[in-house]
Formats: C-alpha cells, structure tokens, sequence
C-alpha cells in the first residue's frame, strides 16, 4: 500500500491500535473472508465433533440445537438450525432455556427432558463449557453432547463428545463469541460434507454460509467481543450482508426501530437491534427473536416485531425504576468511591439486572452487582465491571460464596444461596481487594484523546475517513478528538425523563457550529459543568446525526478551556 493512499491522520489513528506496517495496514482497512479468517480445524475436538455429526446424519437421529437464550445464543441458534434446513435435515430441535425460571447455562433437566422426546446428539451454542453435570445426565440418558462455546472454563472441562472452543487448545483467535463458534463448525462442516461427496452438501452453491455472518454480526456487536482480528473481519462482512438480507425478520426489525436497513452500522446493532432481540427472553418470552430471525413470512416477521417492541418498552420502564432505586439505595448505604457495589431486592427481576448493574457501574464506577429473586426462588444477580477488576477474578476469588457463576472480564451472572446474600457485598470486597488487578480498558480514559480537531475542519470527508477504522467496538473504539476553543451556544436536556444532554458548539473565529451530546447523562456528570456562554475543550467522537441530520459530535467529557 502506497503511503499516499492514507492520510496522516488515519495513519496517525493507526499507529496508536499498534497497525504500522504497509501490510498490516491493508489487512485492517480491507478484510478479506478468505484470507484473515482461520481455518476452523484448528479449534479444539473439530474433527471429533465433525465425526459425531457426520454419524448422526448417516442414522438420521434426533439433534437438539441447545443455545443461550441471550441475542447471542439466539444467533448461534439460527446459523445452526439455517444450515441443518439447508442440508435438508429436519429431525432436530431448538431448546433454548428460560431465562427467570432456568436461569442460565446448560441444565440436566432439559437434558432429560431432551431425551425423553427422542434426542441422540445435543449441539449447544454458547453454553456449555461449565456444563459438566449436565453433560453427565445427557450420557447417563444415552444422548451425546458436541459443545459449542466461547466462555471461559471455570473448572473441569465437561466429558462431552468434543467442545469446540476458542479458548482451548491455542486456537490464534481467542476473543470468538458463540454465534461466530458455531459459525466456524458449519464452515467446517460444509468442507466435509463437500469432501465425502454427500449430495445434500454439494447441491450448496460455494459461499454459501457468508449469508449466515447477519447474524452472527448482530452476536459479535451484541456480546462485546473484541472486535479485532477474525471478528473485524466477521463483522465486516456480517453489515455489508445485514444491509441486503432478505430476511424477513432483519427487514421487519429495522422498520419497527426506524433504522435504514441499507446503511445499517454497528451502533445501530448495539443501541436499537440487539436490545430488542433481548428484550424477548427479558420478559419471558425467549422463542420470540428466534422466531422473527428464522421465518419466512413478512406478516408473521411485522407481527413479531411489533411484539418486541412492545417488549423493549416494556422492559425499559422496569429498568428505569431499578436504576432509580438501586442509584437512590447506594448512594445512602455506600456514599461515593467504593469500588465494590452489592444491592438486592426480592422484587427485582434477575433478568433484567445487567442492564440496571451497567446503568449504576456508569455513574459510580467499580463493580455493580444487583441480585434478585427469580421464578423459582432462586437469588440470582448481575455484575459489571468499570474495567479495573476482572469479574472472572473475583469470582474465582470467591469460590464459595456462589452456587453458580459465569462470565467475562467485564460482565457476569451468578446464584446465591440466602444464607450468603447478607454478607454478599463484604465478601466480593474482599474477593475484589485480591483480584484487583489492571486489564486493558478498551474505552480509555477520560482524559485521552487520540488527536486534536479544530472545530472548522469538522467535515462529512473527515467523517470518510475516520469510518475506515471501523467496524467499531471493544479493543478498536471510536477515536476521540479534543475540540478545543470551543464556545457553549446553548446546553438543554432532552428525552421523554430530561435524562440527555444535548450542547450546541460553537467556534468564535470560524463561526462554525456542531451540535454534541450523550445519552444518560446530565450537565453536571461532565468534569466541567457546561453552561450557555460558557469557554470550554470538549472530547468526543464524531458522527452522523441520526436525528437532525448532518453530523454531530458523541460527548465523552467536558473540560475548561
């Protein structure tokens, strides 16, 4: 790549995410499916997993597709249950669990239930690598288990046919999601079918399985991954499919939530599209996404969407009232600057804590965990992490406090028996005390910008450029620019609970003016207050103006000037 095919500031950009090379820089401004990809016999048990399903095909026995019921595990569902109708195989199932009265994970009760309708071979997507009582019950039933997944172990790896996960065996590329899992064993299973010369796998045209990367896409951007290395290029790809999908579901989603299916992004996907996929299992009703990503019907995909709809707003009501309380219930039991947040409410719904225990993490920083009481009676809660303590080292610091726990560096879910749940926030502070430990902090920090950009040199060209660096997310963010020597022409809030902030820029030499905001914030939340008149440099990340049109910049921090 000639030097002059870049500008300095891109490259500038560039060399911060470590990319400098004339090489590296062609591999990351243009991915390619067939060269940055890695061959997906290199994950684990592949070929133990490829020899099991092939068995199965051959005696026609009954698959039960077992996913997560979160917008990731739905997706790993459809790519699964999309290449099984391709292949023109229709014994099988989906089961996806329920959120408030299974909870999740991979569970010997529907293991059992399972194999009591017939089922030979159990093929999870992104569940199942703590899965070891239930991969026993399914042996114990006379059914074999293939697991698909992309979560840390947390002890002993399930003795299950083959798991095929990422994090084992050295696979180059760790930072998979589920979905993109079972992606890559379709990949793989499509070569060998090919390879034995099973008609059902030549009859489908080479290329095929990219029509599957929408919604893996949609999982990638939905569960946070990073999005470097195969995941940019899945995701990549995933948006230049989601933009043409003829999915009926895809087209339905984005009409209800007023987003241009043609010029869809990945902000898009992770504020509006993925919420409400969510939102269906949230609120009960777990086949709901499932069903809209799979079907055929326009009528029947309008008619569920505008069920999720109803949903999502449903659930936005009820989160809006734990925040306030949980906000309201912290600030008077722990003041400020405790790294360690824990709170709880029998009438709180676990499913719906994540969202509450981000909300509360974003204002107060540390970790946020909020439990509640589920279907069954269950104590069940959300953590969130500001980045400065990994959650899977504070759980594995605090073996004995959970019945049951899972996650990430920054998200995780647990059980916890009564008994344990008054002392709760004493034992993850101590379990944080031994756990703190700096991981990457994939947002930065709110003083670092990655260049200064004069506010008249703000421009839909300037805009151009920087897109290139996308798609964005976890470990490639949006670069933010100092906008220095601003002026403050007028600071309101907005939104139906006056809980956003909007500011007009203006600069006094150019007389040029750009609109910036951010969502969930107030005024006062900013290191320097914003008030009308008011000089200030601001940091922020730039943008199409989705509502007025034009551009418009996402406000990360005020400061005085």
């Amino acid at each position: 790549m000639r030097e002059m095919e870049v500008s300095d500031l891109l490259r500038s950009l560039l060399t911060k995410r470590g990319i400098e090379s004339d090489e590296h820089i062609a591999a990351f401004l243009n991915p390619s499916f067939d060269e940055h990809l890695q061959d997906p016999m290199l994950l684990s048990d592949m070929e133990k997993a490829l020899e099991r399903f092939f068995s199965a095909l051959e005696r026609q026995e009954r698959i039960a597709l077992y996913t997560d019921y979160d917008c990731d595990g739905i997706a790993g569902a459809v790519v699964l249950s999309d290449f099984l109708k391709k292949i023109r195989y229709e014994n099988f199932e989906v089961y996806l669990p329920h959120r408030d009265i299974e909870g999740y994970g991979f569970h010997a009760s529907a293991v059992k239930e399972l194999a009591a309708r017939g089922a030979k071979l159990i093929i999870t997507a992104d569940v199942g690598i703590n899965g070891v009582a239930a991969t026993r019950a399914a042996s114990d039933a006379g059914v074999d288990v293939i697991i698909t997944d992309h979560h840390e172990a947390m002890g002993e790896i399930p003795k299950a046919v083959a798991v095929v996960n990422p994090k084992l065996n050295r696979y180059p590329f760790p930072h998979l999601c589920g979905a993109a899992v079972a992606f890559k064993f379709v990949q793989a299973a499509l070569a060998e079918g090919k390879r034995r010369k099973r008609q059902e796998f030549l009859a489908i045209p080479e290329g095929w399985e990219k029509w599957l990367l929408d919604v893996v896409a949609l999982a990638t951007i939905a569960d946070m991954v990073s999005m470097t290395g195969e995941n940019r290029v899945l995701v990549h790809w995933g948006l230049q499919v989601l933009r043409k999908s003829p999915r009926p579901g895809i087209i339905a989603l984005c009409a209800s939530a007023r987003i241009s299916q043609r010029a869809i992004t990945e902000d898009d996907i992770g504020f509006s599209l993925a919420p409400r996929l969510n939102a269906a299992s949230r609120m009960d009703h777990p086949d709901l996404a499932f069903q809209l990503l799979t079907t055929r019907s326009r009528a029947e995909a309008e008619s569920l969407a505008h069920q999720l709809e109803q949903l999502n707003n449903q659930r936005k009501g009820v989160v809006a009232s734990i925040v306030k309380q949980a906000k309201k219930r912290a600030r008077e039991r722990f003041g400020i600057g405790t790294p360690v947040t824990v709170l709880g409410d029998t009438a709180w719904k676990p499913a719906l804590l994540g969202l509450a225990a981000n909300s509360v993490m974003g204002e107060r920083g540390g970790v946020v965990c909020l439990w509640g009481r589920d279907a069954s009676g269950a104590l069940k809660g959300s953590c969130r992490s500001d980045g400065k303590v990994s959650l899977v080292d504070l759980f594995a610091n605090a073996p004995d406090v959970f019945e049951q726990y899972g996650g990430h560096a920054n998200a995780g879910g647990f059980t916890v028996a009564s008994q344990r749940v008054h002392t709760l926030h004493e034992d993850l502070y101590l379990a944080a005390s031994n756990a703190a430990r700096k991981i990457p902090n994939v947002d930065g920090s709110k003083a670092a910008f990655d260049a200064a950009l004069p506010l008249s040199e703000i421009s839909s060209r300037l805009l151009a450029d920087i897109s290139r660096l996308s798609p964005f997310g976890v470990g490639n963010t949006k670069p933010v620019f100092l906008v220095a020597g601003t002026t403050i022409g007028r600071v309101k809030r907005f939104g139906r609970e006056q809980n956003h902030v909007e500011v007009i820029l203006e600069c006094q030499t150019s007389g040029t003016s750009i609109r910036a905001f951010e969502f969930f914030k107030g005024p006062e939340q900013f290191t320097h207050p914003p008030v009308s008149g008011g000089a200030v440099n601001v940091l922020a990340t730039l943008q199409q103006d989705a509502f007025r049109g034009g551009l418009a910049l996402r406000i990360v921090d005020v400061l005085p000037r």
